[in-house]
């Protein structure tokens, strides 16, 4: 059972935070945490990391929601990164393949009622079921500051309904920054990723809010 902070307790674990490097927060996290892991969908930036985490803890748990709606290329991406960086995966698939999912419903509007529906089908009840499965106390991702109202609004350290403490140690880092770290590292971008439950880029998906 995961730990229930309050609003100041957090507060203070973010002030605490202030002027450290990704690397550090990551040392931080990974000494708080009893059973870590990290999220991907190996859209843009998530290469820094997955890099990160797994340079500092070479078997921490890298799930993968795909939603089977993924570019070629990102395909091709995650390939290219699971192989680098030796990643250790658990995928994780809609309960019906895409194809079915095209000829019943196809890709709804935001507007569409079954937009819902569908981004349930392919995004939330894929990640619900891999965090019952792994059970973490302690949650990595790339969230960054200026994607989203939300976002903007959590900080690094934040936790979730279920007690689950999330860590963004790039949280306050550009792009610029970002793309500065992958260079430095060898590690490959995406450009051509497609979310099929956003269609904006600014609209919160739904597993973080």
């Amino acid at each position: 059972m995961s730990t229930l902070y309050t609003e100041a307790q957090l507060q203070g674990m973010n002030d605490s935070l202030k002027g450290k490097t990704p690397q550090e927060i990551v040392i931080w996290a990974l000494g708080m945490a009893n059973k870590p892991l990290v999220t991907t969908n190996f859209r843009p930036y998530e290469g820094s990391i997955l890099h990160l985490t797994t340079n500092l803890k070479s078997d921490l748990k890298v799930i993968w929601c795909d939603t089977g709606y993924n570019t070629p290329n990102t395909y091709r991406h995650a390939e290219q990164l699971i192989a680098q960086l030796n990643l250790d995966i658990h995928l994780y698939v809609p309960k019906q393949t895409s194809s079915h999912r095209d000829i019943v419903m196809g890709i709804p509007q935001i507007e569409d009622p079954m937009h819902k529906v569908f981004t349930e089908q392919v995004k939330l009840e894929p990640f619900k079921r891999a965090m019952t499965e792994h059970q973490p106390d302690l949650w990595f991702t790339n969230l960054r500051k200026g994607q989203t109202a939300f976002r903007d609004s959590i900080g690094v350290v934040s936790q979730g309904a279920d007690g689950v403490i999330k860590v963004s140690p790039f949280y306050d880092w550009s792009d610029a920054q970002l793309d500065v770290y992958n260079e430095e590292n060898g590690v490959p971008n995406e450009v051509k990723y497609f979310d099929p439950t956003k269609v904006l880029g600014n609209r919160e998906c739904g597993l973080h809010a």
